[in-house]
Formats: structure tokens, sequence, C-alpha cells
């Protein structure tokens, strides 16, 4: 099932030993979909993809392991034969997008509100330390990780604690049923509706407002997925409330699969001089009120992941960081326009957040101990 080697292993843990001899970092990369994320750094890439496969896919038991250069398409292609899927949507942003580039990106799409995070799939991992040590981590169930759950620290790490050989996630069945529903409403009430469904047996698996940040009528799309008794009884109850149409099936896939690549306008028409801001905030925030700024607004997880585009400016991504932390959440600047300086923090930074002191101390500490000559520090998670 697998081309994997212990070959690839070999030469990946010579690149390690040649980086630490040399002091010079390495850039981790797969199918480069992501490149554009995180910091920006010239090192010399360390590429995965030519470790790939599966290495066990186990239907019944709902776990599938692979090696980190195995093309995403793939495992989702094995998946769907299986009537299965990752159920926290990952973007592809690409072709060539991998399973350890998702993995180290952390990033979830529109099912992550009602299944989980990535990293709450991730059961066990093979690593390549900064030593060039051989470490394995978890398991395949999810009963077997007994003390600290190291596995889970691999996620949204970018590359930056150690090199992602092979990891083990956890899949769901694909729903029985889905449908969506779209209505025209304000981003308040379409905020208080979200929440509000979120905490009755609804089966609820996705949401999205776009509109303009400034005010005004946007359009709420919502998806219902899950028995096929659930999803019917649903419909009328929620769209009803607010007059709500269903979507054409196919047109409905479409616009959750755009929506999951970031290629919505809201998204993907950036001038030169804008930023697509992402803001990560607690459940039941209400609207912000941005000062000084309109553009067009996205809200995701029932509003717990907002994109905005904005000026690119260091005054701009100051406010809107001041107006999120306000809030209890926090702000980063996810990708930038032409125009924008490449170079800028995308992340906000621990000691930009209340009670940080300890988690920078933490994160320091993880650091020196996975990658002691610092090979994997190339900066593009600060």
């Amino acid at each position: 099932m697998s081309t994997a080697s212990n070959t690839n292993i070999d030469l990946f843990r010579e690149q390690i030993l040649a980086a630490v001899k040399n002091k010079t970092p390495l850039s981790i990369e797969g199918g480069g979909t992501k490149s554009w994320y995180g910091n920006a750094n010239s090192y010399a890439k360390l590429n995965t993809r030519t470790y790939s496969g599966i290495l066990e896919y186990q239907p019944e038991e709902l776990v599938i392991t692979a090696c980190a250069g195995t093309p995403l398409k793939e495992i989702e292609a094995a998946l769907a034969d299986k009537n299965q899927m990752l159920a926290f949507e990952p973007p592809h942003f690409g072709e060539d997008a991998t399973f350890g580039g998702t993995i180290a990106a952390g990033l979830a799409g529109p099912g992550r509100i009602s299944a989980g995070n990535l990293r709450d799939f991730v059961l066990g991992v093979r690593i390549l330390d900064g030593k060039g040590q051989d470490l394995s981590f978890g398991g395949k169930v999810m009963k077997n990780v007994a003390g600290y759950d190291v596995s889970r620290l691999l996620p949204g790490s970018m590359g930056t604690l150690s090199l992602l050989l092979e990891a083990s996630v956890k899949v769901l069945p694909r729903p029985a049923a889905t449908t969506s529903l779209r209505c025209n409403i304000t981003q308040a009430r379409a905020l208080q509706l979200v929440n509000e469904w979120a905490g009755q047996p609804l089966p609820l698996s996705a949401s999205c407002w776009i509109g303009s940040s400034t005010g005004g009528d946007g359009e709420l799309t919502i998806r219902l997925a899950g028995a096929a008794a659930a999803v019917k009884a649903a419909i009328p109850i929620m769209g009803a409330a607010v007059n709500a149409k269903e979507l054409d099936t196919q047109f409905a896939s479409e616009f959750w699969a755009a929506l999951r690549e970031q290629q919505l306008a809201v998204f993907s028409i950036l001038n030169s001089d804008e930023t697509l801001y992402r803001l990560a905030l607690p459940a039941a925030c209400g609207p912000l009120t941005l000062e000084n700024i309109s553009g067009d607004i996205a809200l995701e997880w029932h509003g717990q992941q907002r994109w905005l585009k904005a000026p690119g400016d260091d005054a701009t991504f100051a406010s809107i960081k001041t107006l999120a932390s306000a809030h209890g959440g926090h702000a980063t600047r996810f990708k930038q326009g032409s125009n924008v300086d490449l170079g800028k923090q995308r992340f906000t930074l621990l000691s930009e957040q209340a009670h940080s002191t300890a988690l920078e101390a933490v994160q320091a500490r993880l650091r020196t101990a996975f990658d002691p000559a610092g090979i994997f520090a190339t900066s593009r998670l600060p």
C-alpha cells in the first residue's frame, strides 16, 4: 500500500545532522501549497514528498495511518471509497497538499465547529527530532495514551518542533443526509440564531455569514448533516425562523468547498495593499465595532472564526488585535496583498496575550527538548 522506505528516513536524518553540524536551520515543506502561511524565511528546504504512502487503513476501526508526504487527495479518495471522511475538512490550498503539511498547518474547514479541531483527531505520530532521533508517540486508538499526549503538539506547529514522518488520525463515516439553507439577515441576528441552534438537538454542522463589517444584511448559509430523519425534521424548524430556502445539492457542495479553500470573493479578491485577517473569538461573541475600518467580513464556526479584509499597515493590525483581545480572542495576519511587507509578523505573539508568561516558558522548554540545536527554528511560527 505504501511507497515509503527506511532509505527516505535515513536521508532525512543525514540532512538534519548536517544542518546541526553547519548550524543552518531547515524549513520543512511538503507540496508547498501553504508556503505563504506563517512568517517568511529563506532557509534550505527539507521536502517530505519522497516519503509517501498510506501505511494502514482500518475502516472498521475508523483509523488511517500515512506518511507525511502522502498527497491529501489520495487519503481523501481512499476514505471516500469506504464512505468515510476527515470530519474537520482540512483546506488543501492547492493540488499538491500533503498529509504532513495538513497536520503541521493545523487548519480546519467548516466542519470544525461540529466535529472538532484537527488536533482532536490525531492519535499518534512518528517524528525525527532535532538530534535525528526516530521517536513515536501515541498510537492508533483513542485509549492508549498514557502521560502527556505529545502527538497533539504537532498540529499547528508548522514544522518548528520536529520533522513529522507519519501520523495516525481518526476518521468518521459520512453523514447519511446533508442539506443547506440560505437567507439574508444581519450579522447580529445570524450570530444569535446559530448559537441558539448550536445549543439545541439540531444537526447543525456548519455555518457561514458573509457581509459588510459596517452593518446591514448579509448572507447566512447553514449546513445540516446527520441522520436522514433528523435533517428532514430540522429543515422546517430552522428554515421558518428566517425564511431560509434550501440550496441545490451540487451548488451547496461547491459553496462549502469554496469556503474551505477560500475561493469565495470575500477571500480571493484581495487588493494589493490589503491583508486578510483571521480573528479567533469566544463562543457567543457578538458583532465587533471596527472603527475606521470597512470591508467584507466572513463569519465561520458560529462566529468563533472571523475573516476581515482591511488595510495591511501596522496601525490597522494593532487596532484589530486590541479589539479581538478585548473580547477574549486574538487576531493574526493570515494572508498579505502583493504590496504589503511580507516580512511582517503574521501571528499574534504570546507576549501580547493575557496569561502568556507561563505559556512562553512552556513553549521555550518544548522547543529546547525537541530541537536543542535550533534546526527547525525558522521563526515561521513565533
